[in-house]
């Protein structure tokens, strides 16, 4: 195995990943600003996928690293006990999320007179207060841009069952992750959620854990991390990369229906929903090729810190991108939409994520971040002497 395989399957803090989860949040913040024209040049007009499949994948490689030797060390009840910790941080911050937009979107309604709540579909909600509270805490309504955590939560919860899988046969996580995939394939299998009574979560999480588990995989070791070279596959992956532009780059797509219409065959309208093989496919080549080309420069990704910082806090760091987002849109509303207002707002936000990490890592590194640590590992280390042990699995 390259030194950059051995990189990539190792326990612990990897720079790539802090760099690929850092510019996933930056593209995320520019991608959810409405009406900005800088939404026209992010890597996803070009290609199937997009920031989405990144953010996910690498929160299954992070998770792998952060959980993975959890459960291995100390065993599968110490490896749950800590999942569901984290599933109770990131439901709580889902709900705060998705209260300080609708705040915000009050707020902008007051002072703007612009229906902000409307836009991001709170008409339901406010009609049927108690009941849309109700749909809110089980996460069977989402406000517009809410969806990534709660698939999130779902693809966390998979974990112990994964992990189980794999004191078996590390096969049988891959064959579950497959099997699931499928079955919304055919069966369209989803959770209730939306904006009103009768719609489904955006992100099915039952097709949306191929791609985390995916990244899992990699980190646990179920599957081996291929070699970056440029050799066949290499260049397999870029013809496939140029050949998906015609056919997703509006300036094509807008000016030739048979291209818009290619497009639409290979990710139909809920394709994105259900992670069509395009969107999954497209993905791997375009990981592959990537890190391929950074693997010779990877130890000079850590110079460029404002992104490695963003992608080391990212679930601070996704918060304050749909917060800063959505304002940014109504700054936008009042002051034009000209190429210098939107650099302005855009560099604004850019440098807003920058601050809400720095101050992420500066009340982690603090007292009360690290009685937090200590009191975690406390509970972990008190689980661990009546937990089964799991058996690291050889590598490949």
């Amino acid at each position: 195995m390259s030194d950059s395989a051995s990189a990539m399957s190792k326990p612990g803090r990897d720079v790539r990943l802090d760099f690929f989860r850092g510019l996933a949040m930056f593209i995320i913040f520019i991608a959810h600003m409405p009406a900005n024209s800088w939404f026209l040049f992010i890597p996803a007009r070009f290609g199937f996928s997009s920031a989405g499949e990144l953010f996910v994948f690498c929160s299954g490689l992070a998770s792998s690293f952060a959980f993975g030797r959890v459960f291995i060390k100390e065993g599968w009840l110490a490896g749950t006990r800590r999942i569901l910790y984290r599933i109770w941080q990131v439901y709580w911050a889902h709900i705060g999320l998705a209260l300080v937009l609708i705040t915000v979107s009050v707020i902008g309604l007051n002072i703007t007179g612009n229906d902000y709540p409307r836009a991001i579909g709170l008409e339901w909600f406010f009609a049927h207060a108690g009941e849309g509270l109700l749909k809110l805490m089980t996460l069977s309504f989402t406000p517009t841009f809410l969806d990534i955590l709660p698939m999130y939560l779902v693809l966390l919860a998979m974990v112990p069952v994964m992990m189980g899988l794999a004191m078996l046969s590390r096969l049988l996580p891959l064959l579950a992750m497959a099997l699931m995939w499928f079955a919304v394939q055919i069966y369209g299998v989803n959770l209730p959620g939306g904006q009103m009574p009768g719609m489904v979560w955006f992100f099915d999480p039952f097709a949306w854990q191929l791609v985390f588990f995916t990244g899992f995989a990699f980190g646990m070791r179920w599957i081996p991390v291929p070699t970056f070279e440029r050799g066949a596959l290499f260049w397999l992956c870029v013809a496939f990369l140029l050949a998906s532009v015609p056919v997703n780059f509006w300036a094509f797509t807008d000016n030739v229906a048979a291209l818009a219409d290619i497009h639409n065959w290979f990710v139909p309208e809920d394709g994105k929903t259900h992670l069509v093989l395009p969107l999954y496919l497209h993905f791997l080549s375009c990981a592959y090729v990537v890190l391929t080309l950074v693997d010779p420069i990877k130890a000079r990704l850590i110079e460029v810190r404002p992104v490695i910082l963003v992608g080391q806090q990212a679930l601070a760091t996704f918060m304050a991108s749909i917060i800063l987002a959505w304002v940014g849109g109504m700054v936008l509303d009042q002051i034009g939409r000209s190429e210098v207002a939107l650099a302005l707002v855009n560099l604004a936000g850019v440098a807003g994520l920058v601050i809400v990490a720095l101050i992420a890592r500066g009340y982690k590194s603090g007292p009360a971040g690290k009685g937090k640590m200590k009191v975690a590992r406390a509970q972990e280390s008190a689980m661990a002497g009546s937990a089964p042990r799991l058996s690291p699995q050889p590598a490949e």
